[in-house]
């Protein structure tokens, strides 16, 4: 029978020496295809989805960023000019930065709240609520 140094000097040398961090909030990045003069996003609403948001939010502020037409078609958006998918997901991470993640602990857990004409990022974690600067 092992002492209890001997089981946990075993134990150190089978762990890794270090060990893989994995986020759980993983942003998907776009899915589309060009038509023509036209940019379809056929995975916009599970992007709404694990942003935990309005697809509708999310569209109006990508057009507005990438200062191009779009509209919501059943489950795809449809921008009406060519823009490669690299774009439109660094627009996303934009969205998602000011949006999403809490200003103050940084994690994904929070929720939009309007109050007369100022959105405010309220977040479940951590209690902070702190107006968004951005105005959609």
């Amino acid at each position: 029978m092992q002492s209890y140094d001997e089981m946990l000097d075993r134990a150190k040398e089978i762990l890794p020496d270090e060990s893989e961090e994995t986020s759980r909030f993983n942003i998907p990045n776009v899915k589309g295809h060009i038509e023509g003069a036209k940019t379809i996003i056929n995975n916009w609403l599970p992007i709404a989805d694990a942003l935990r948001r309005k697809p509708e939010h999310i569209l109006k502020y990508v057009q507005k960023e990438l200062a191009t037409p779009g509209e919501l078609v059943k489950t795809s958006v449809v921008f009406g000019s060519k823009i490669p998918a690299s774009k439109i997901n660094e627009k996303i991470k934009q969205y998602a930065d000011e949006f999403v993640f809490c200003k103050t602990c940084g994690k994904p857990d929070t929720k939009l709240s309007k109050d007369v004409n100022v959105y405010f990022l309220v977040c479940q974690a951590c209690g902070a609520k702190n107006p968004v600067k951005s105005r959609i």
